[in-house]
């Protein structure tokens, strides 16, 4: 597969990374660097919510679990909440077994009392207008999907709404791109900072986000790196 499989609308190839290479990117970002975790996260969170916003036509349920990409999904649903969109979370385990940043954006939509449940018969309810935000799993995966993630994946495949995936779909390998049991198929990606070298293979639109990590990171790590945002905070990128 190119490391530069992906262009920009104006032609520009963007390089990919493996999931490896993306763990390293986060690390140098924030131990070497000094960026922070919440601080890229309000940066995701923020424009995974204005693609939930084009493409939403009622109301928005969030499935989340934890670490970064779960917390990158409840970011967004805080800023579709301050816009009174209409938006419940649903996790899959109890909110009291989250921990790090994910916990810490559940506590902040808990005193705007936003609906947030667990359980994957919590999204009997979405109907066909329903949009959903996928932010399961993220590029973390390491092996087949597991119960109880196989269960609300093929709860979200079964709705009819659209769907937004962030960074990369749950139960997609982000290196290879290949299904790891369960995948959500997603309308659009929205995914951080680089796109992923198995972003070849999902389906729908790609968009690639930036989350403010500088230059330097990638440097560091010799990663062939010219910034594609512009004046942008998200691009569209071609397959």
């Amino acid at each position: 597969m190119s490391r530069n499989s992906f262009r920009t609308s104006t032609g520009r190839s963007v390089t990919a990374v493996t999931a490896d290479e993306m763990r390293d990117v986060d690390r140098v970002a924030v131990e070497d660097v000094g960026l922070q975790l919440l601080q890229m996260m309000e940066n995701a969170g923020r424009t995974l919510a204005w693609h939930v916003r084009d493409v939403r036509e009622s109301d928005v349920t969030v499935v989340a679990g934890n670490g970064g990409n779960g917390g990158g999904g409840l970011t967004c649903a805080r800023h579709l909440a301050n816009r009174d969109i209409p938006t419940k979370v649903v996790l899959d385990r109890p909110p009291e077994e989250l921990n790090g940043a994910a916990a810490h954006q559940c506590h902040i939509l808990d005193e705007m009392d936003v609906p947030v449940t667990s359980g994957v018969e919590s999204l009997g309810d979405a109907d066909e207008r329903t949009t959903i935000v996928d932010a399961l799993i993220g590029y973390g995966l390491g092996g087949e999907v597991r119960p109880p993630a196989d269960e609300y994946i093929d709860r979200m495949n079964d709705l009819s709404g659209s769907t937004v995936s962030l960074d990369v779909p749950s139960g997609i390998d982000a290196t290879t791109g290949d299904s790891l049991g369960e995948a959500v198929a997603p309308d659009r990606t929205v995914t951080l900072a680089l796109p992923k070298t198995g972003l070849d293979a999902p389906t729908g639109r790609l968009y690639l986000a930036d989350i403010s990590i500088p230059r330097t990171v990638y440097d560091r790590l010799g990663i062939e790196y010219e910034p594609p945002f512009g004046d942008d905070d998200w691009i569209r990128l071609k397959r």
